[in-house]
């Protein structure tokens, strides 16, 4: 798929990494096939040292990667240098004592010629009642946030764990408007579940990717979670 010909067209992708414990090249060349001005990432690996192994996989991109984010959790994203990011910050989300730590990843990016975009990556946890109350403190606080204005158009991406009749994704469409297609994307090799997707606010339409730019490549190999994007009028 060609990149975005519009200036006010931003190409927002969700992607689960399984902390790159796959075949990083087969990931790498699903994400340039793609070609996404935003990548939003989930389970980007936090182990010593691991910002090497990230750097490097966003260089196979063809992507940039701040290295500021992935420190309190395992959400993070990469640009390309189409658009120009700034802020990009983590931002804890709570849980209970010895649990898994959970963040999302906020960003505002700006496209030659559009106006600002809040982006942000989730992943939500295995567990309902914090899903619904993590979905909810995400909305929360990017609408109390002073940095971003009311009417800014907003991305929100990633991996939700579970589908569009749970109470956290009801809790996202309640705020924002779904943008990706339908299509299962999980587990990669038999997908049969939808639990990654792209909500928006502000935008004058969207196209979600076609699957079939993925054609030949090795999905399954690349992650357990295949990847979600959408072209975005904002």
């Amino acid at each position: 798929m060609p990149a975005p010909t519009t200036p006010a067209a931003l190409r927002v992708a969700t992607y689960n990494l399984r902390g790159l414990k796959d075949d990083k090249a087969a990931a790498a060349a699903v994400v340039r096939a793609i070609d996404p001005d935003v990548l939003l990432l989930q389970e980007v690996p936090r182990y010593p040292a691991s910002s090497y192994a990230i750097s490097a996989f966003a260089r196979e991109c063809g992507l940039l990667w701040s290295g500021r984010t992935r420190w309190v959790s395992g959400t993070s994203l990469m640009t390309n240098l189409r658009v120009n990011p700034t802020d990009a910050e983590d931002r804890p989300l709570r849980v209970g004592l010895r649990e898994n730590p959970r963040s999302y990843t906020v960003a505002s990016v700006r496209r030659a010629g559009s106006v600002p975009v809040t982006v942000v990556s989730v992943h939500l946890s295995l567990v309902e009642e914090q899903r619904v109350d993590h979905a909810r403190t995400v909305l929360r606080e990017i609408a109390e946030d002073p940095r971003i204005a009311l009417d800014q158009p907003l991305v929100v991406g990633g991996d939700l764990n579970e589908d569009g009749e749970g109470p956290a994704w009801r809790a996202v469409v309640g705020a924002l408007s779904e943008v990706s297609d339908d299509r299962p994307t999980f587990p990669a090799a038999r997908p049969h579940r939808r639990i990654d997707a792209i909500f928006a606010r502000g935008h004058r339409g969207a196209t979600p990717g076609d699957p079939a730019v993925l054609e030949g490549l090795d999905l399954d190999g690349a992650s357990d979670h295949l990847p979600v994007w959408v072209d975005l009028e904002v």
